[in-house]
């Protein structure tokens, strides 16, 4: 398994705007907005919306507080549905453009840290008291398998729009055994 470091994650984590870019601008409504895992799921446009809230208060934010705070102070707890109030409505173009804009800027501030390895065994807290203690190497680790895991999680709820539709394909395609 290898091991972290800040460049390779900033390598992947400067990659996702573009990638979700490329993949979603201009895409019809019926794509953007499929919630195949059922009515409470993440579509697609909720996913770049969630992603841009945890740009905003997430990643950095808790970066900031290990590093000014360590165990102090608790983060502040990240609401995954503010997204729900805060793009209703607002077209996919310029959802991305803002999570571009603020993943570039979160990522120049992380670079401009020069973070030491004992920067990254520094410990933080989460906001609920059952949750161990985390280092900044985890938190920074975190936000990339974020970015992962909600990359798939647009991939699988895009290939169940027609999974119906591919008859018994299914059977050889992984994505629907989630």
């Amino acid at each position: 398994m290898a091991e972290f470091t800040v460049a390779e994650a900033v390598a992947l984590l400067e990659r996702t705007p573009r990638e979700l870019d490329v993949w979603l601008r201009g895409l019809p409504e019926p794509w953007l907005e499929a919630r195949t895992e059922g009515p409470e799921s993440f579509s697609p446009r909720d996913v770049i919306g969630h992603l841009i809230g945890g740009e905003r208060t997430d990643w950095m934010a808790r970066t900031r507080v290990i590093l000014q705070f360590g165990e102090g102070r608790a983060f502040e707890p990240f609401d995954r549905f503010a997204f729900q109030r805060e793009s209703a409505g607002r077209p996919i173009a310029e959802l991305l453009d803002e999570f571009a804009r603020l993943r570039r800027e979160n990522l120049d501030a992380l670079r401009e840290m020069q973070l030491s390895q004992a920067d990254l065994e520094r410990l933080g807290r989460h906001p609920d008291a059952t949750f161990p203690p985390v280092t900044l190497r985890q938190l920074l680790a975190t936000w990339v398998v974020h970015d992962l895991s909600h990359v798939a999680q647009i991939a699988r709820v895009m290939a169940k729009r027609y999974a119906d539709d591919i008859g018994p394909w299914k059977a050889y395609h992984s994505i629907f055994n989630r």
